[in-house]
């Protein structure tokens, strides 16, 4: 059993000599042959589960990839880690385990690859926290790894996706819709499997990770049920030993101006408000220090270029058809938006990777020419105030306009504000205030896709605004604020709200004022005192007491 353990630091100590029979034994037991114990071990983390459409067909891409990292000469050995489902959650109680699963996640990946020495892995996710929740795991281990993304689902009956469901609830509450015509859009909105089908949270960062460079080039952009798709991952199970050969590892490739390639392209393609949270969660992981302020420094020189749900038109699965977002990171390259010399699990840097990408169609009507812009700058806005001192993020394409001034209507629950919603209480000019729903107060931080959906399904997405120290699903769009920071439970100013105060939103000054007196606040907050704790035990609990700020990305490992 003699071998060249380069490439086997981690499984060597494992399965090698007389002293590891045991190991070894177990090993035999789940296929192991003889020449498998000189083999650099592969293990393949799947978030397989038959409980949501975005992960459902994801153990068959598991299978593949092992089969690629076994013909590259490598052993896989296939493990599960877990997935919730946001779409079937948001809304209940029980979505305040979503943004918990992210930490799930990096933990079980951690933990199974660091007890089995696995010498190398490839990762892949379907829901939204799957993908950060991976990559944090894989850059934890820093040992050479490719993270994979399951895929899109196509576009329902109509053009229609689950956002279409979500607001045809808000259309029959305003007479819009009767019940046949919201059960119609339900049972067919949804055709299988693949992960939410606009440029919402799942392909928002499965395309910052491609643009960081820990996916190969194309897998954020590829139908879930495509021989495309089961080639990208017979082919990351590969590069994961060409990884190895090259000891290219995590920290390698997921740099400073890496994380700012993944900044560009998803302002370019007007993504989700969680991927700012998430970047700066894989960044706190991997050591590089990025803030909000990089969100906005950078966000002044990209325009939005990409025309996709739900502020556009398109859905994903269109965008795949004219090429993805290779051609896109190209033009942003040629620009000179993205850095060249990053290097990319493929061993290459991102401008080798894309050298020979051919531009989109010129009858493509879903990315527009640089000069040629939906927005001249970044959709992401980071707001600051006497409501947000550090900081808040907010999704503001400018077609619900640049300012919002209203009176503030709250509310300490999602719940509560998606009754009134509902029942007509909130009516134009509101502002809603929804609390005690960051981090640590809901715990969790929610996302808020039920009332803003609500919102514009009842057609009131250009005369309401929504603020929260909770977060948004990359399907909610509006006048829309979130990450609110401090948050309600920790004393933040949000907590000092109340009925009938003006608040001012302005996009421009990237400014959230609250309009009371600095004496008038500091009386409020003698009166306030912080709420109980929702949760004593479990695993909320635990969140809720080690969980840091949003604005640092609500990480869980900053003891």
């Amino acid at each position: 059993m003699m071998t060249d353990n380069s490439k086997r630091r981690h499984s060597a100590p494992v399965v090698d000599g007389i002293g590891k029979s045991a190991s070894r034994a177990m090993l035999r037991a789940v296929g192991f042959t003889d020449e498998d114990f000189c083999k650099p071990q592969v293990g393949i983390a799947s978030t397989w589960s038959n409980l949501t459409p975005c992960n459902m067909h994801i153990n068959g891409l598991a299978e593949e990839a092992g089969r690629g990292a076994d013909e590259a000469g490598g052993k896989s050995l296939i493990f599960n880690t877990i997935t919730v489902s946001d779409g079937i959650a948001n809304g209940t109680e029980g979505m305040k385990y979503s943004l918990v699963s992210r930490e799930v996640i990096a933990d079980s990946i951690e933990t199974t690859a660091g007890c089995e020495g696995f010498d190398g892995l490839v990762a892949i996710g379907g829901c939204d926290k799957n993908m950060p929740g991976c990559v944090m795991g894989l850059a934890r281990l820093n040992r050479p790894s490719v993270f994979v993304y399951g895929g899109t689902i196509e576009p329902g009956k109509n053009h229609t996706d689950i956002i279409s469901v979500f607001e045809a609830v808000g259309a029959y509450a305003k007479g819009d819709m009767d019940l046949i015509e919201v059960k119609q859009i339900e049972e067919t909105a949804i055709p299988g499997p693949g992960s939410c089908g606009g440029m919402y949270t799942a392909n928002t960062m499965a395309s910052a990770i491609e643009a960081m460079g820990m996916s190969l080039p194309g897998s954020s952009a590829q139908n879930a049920v495509s021989q495309t798709k089961l080639d990208d991952c017979r082919a990351a199970g590969a590069a994961v030993l060409n990884l190895l050969e090259k000891d290219l590892k995590p920290s390698d490739i997921m740099t400073q101006p890496a994380f700012e390639n993944a900044i560009t392209v998803v302002i370019a393609l007007g993504g989700s408000t969680n991927a700012v949270l998430h970047l700066l969660a894989m960044a706190s992981t991997v050591g590089v220090e990025l803030s909000l302020e990089d969100f906005t420094r950078i966000g002044k020189r990209v325009p939005v270029l990409a025309d996709l749900r739900p502020s556009g038109h398109y859905m994903m699965s269109e965008l795949v058809a004219i090429g993805g977002i290779q051609p896109l990171m190209k033009m942003l390259l040629d620009a000179g938006l993205l850095h060249g010399d990053c290097l990319t699990v493929t061993g290459q840097t991102l401008a080798e990777n894309l050298v020979d990408v051919a531009p989109y169609p010129d009858s493509q009507n879903i990315i527009h020419a640089l000069d040629e812009p939906i927005k001249k700058d970044s959709h992401l806005r980071i707001l600051y105030g006497n409501l947000a001192p550090t900081g808040a993020v907010a999704k503001i394409t400018g077609k619900e306009g640049t300012r919002f001034t209203g009176r503030a209507r709250v509310f300490h629950s999602e719940e509560e504000a998606q009754e009134r919603i509902m029942d007509g209480t909130v009516v134009a000019g509101d502002v809603l205030v929804i609390r005690y729903e960051g981090p640590v107060g809901g715990p969790g931080m929610r996302e808020m896709l039920t009332p803003t959906s609500a919102i514009m399904g009842k057609g009131l997405g250009s005369d309401v605004a929504l603020i929260t120290d909770g977060r948004f699903s990359g399907g909610s769009h509006g006048f829309v604020v979130g990450h609110i920071t401090p948050e309600a439970a920790e004393g933040g100013p949000i907590a000092l709200v109340e009925d009938g105060d003006e608040i001012t939103i302005d996009a421009d000054s990237n400014s959230i004022a609250l309009a009371v007196s600095e004496p008038e606040l500091a009386e409020r907050r003698k009166r306030w005192s912080p709420p109980e704790p929702r949760y004593r035990r479990g695993v909320l609990a635990k969140y809720a007491k080690t969980v840091s700020s949003a604005s640092l990305g609500a990480v869980t490992d900053l003891l």
